[in-house]
């Protein structure tokens, strides 16, 4: 995921909207988080169904700003310039992720996180020391009880995932043609569709163990081959100001109810596809061909796109922590989504904050010392 803040000052122009949806998608998903605890573990319960598709739709939008950034640079940028710049973009808040998710890791002590008593500090710090490499933990150093390859900071699994994508950009996707990523598209969709089918839904991707990691590699496959494969058929032009309409249908998809329940779970998994396979690129075209000319939604969209990234990957450790106040104190569902909303302003107030003051200084500092302009 691209921020609409660059720390090269060879970045090419960002997609204001295409910001600004990645900012809509991630305060749903701090929404989504807020109110998962309250399905009891069944998803056909969750309030805001479908907010894990933001995921998916990240990895397309990654797919899709990779090849409109990267993909006419080959003759003057080498893979290992291609993936510093990916570590300067991201890692900087994968560690701040993973220090405050050890900050916050006892005060989550509940019966939701069984591991978490039962944790040492010696553990801690060493689960917190290879999180920040990113490296993914098995589940025998699981400690919180939840399987999670990065227990500190669970959606640090989708960076995992995305710097895979990255690594197979450089080496294998940018050199394929138009027809070989079509091929290659078909292939993934319909291993998509079929894992939706079967199960339901798509959720998963966080752990190793190897049921989760084929849901994992199955959620990256298609979306971002997909974002590169509209990117190249697609030139993007100025048009009308479609954020409004990209940002609501974006909205209605990720809290659109469960469809089928238990008895049909094939409904919601055709759901899924059809959203990720269709409804997703075509927001990402109008979103890539429109255009924000009023002033105040050209901050509005900035301001979004700033937040996203920072957003999605800081928000957890503060998530696990409200899961086990609710918990602990049987907070009924009325307060407890008071107490979220405050969360979330929180959270998006702390993610600008550590933008501004941590990340994007960080980022130039990294930048300045290790990047040749291209």
């Amino acid at each position: 995921m691209l921020s609409s803040s660059s720390a090269f000052t060879d970045s090419k122009k960002h997609f204001v909207i295409l910001d600004a949806l990645r900012g809509v998608a991630a305060i749903v998903v701090v929404l989504f988080h807020i109110l998962e605890l309250y399905s009891g573990g069944d998803h056909t319960k969750q309030v805001i169904n479908h907010g894990y598709l933001a995921v998916d739709f990240f990895f397309m939008l990654s797919g899709y700003v990779m090849a409109h950034a990267y993909d006419d640079r080959w003759d003057k940028m080498t893979a290992k310039d291609f993936l510093k710049r990916r570590v300067i973009r991201l890692h900087p808040l994968i560690i701040a992720g993973m220090i405050l998710g050890a900050i916050c890791f006892y005060f989550s002590e509940s019966a939701v996180f069984p591991n978490v008593a039962q944790t040492p500090v010696w553990k801690l710090l060493l689960v917190t020391l290879v999180g920040c490499t990113l490296l993914p933990l098995p589940v025998s150093m699981d400690i919180r009880g939840w399987t999670e390859m990065h227990p500190l900071n669970g959606p640090a699994w989708s960076l995992f995932f995305e710097y895979i994508a990255n690594l197979l950009h450089v080496f294998i996707l940018r050199k394929l043609s138009k027809l070989m990523l079509g091929l290659l598209a078909f292939m993934a969709g319909a291993a998509l569709i079929h894992l939706a089918v079967t199960h339901g839904d798509i959720i998963g991707g966080w752990s190793l163990e190897p049921a989760q990691l084929r849901i994992g590699f199955t959620r990256l496959l298609f979306p971002y081959i997909a974002g590169m494969l509209l990117r190249r058929l697609v030139k993007p032009e100025g048009g009308k100001n479609t954020f409004l309409w990209c940002a609501l249908l974006l909205v209605a998809v990720m809290s659109f109810p469960r469809v089928g329940g238990h008895e049909k779970l094939w409904a919601n998994g055709l759901f899924d596809s059809f959203s990720i396979i269709l409804i997703f690129p075509a927001i990402i075209y109008l979103g890539a061909t429109g255009e924000v000319k009023n002033k105040l939604a050209k901050r509005l969209c900035t301001f979004l796109g700033d937040i996203s990234y920072p957003l999605y990957i800081l928000h957890f450790p503060f998530t696990y922590v409200f899961y086990g106040w609710v918990s602990n104190n049987n907070i009924p569902m009325k307060q407890g989504v008071l107490v979220g909303i405050g969360l979330l302003i929180f959270c998006v107030a702390l993610s600008y904050a550590i933008l501004k003051y941590y990340d994007e200084p960080v980022r130039k500092w990294l930048a300045k010392r290790s990047m040749k302009k291209i």
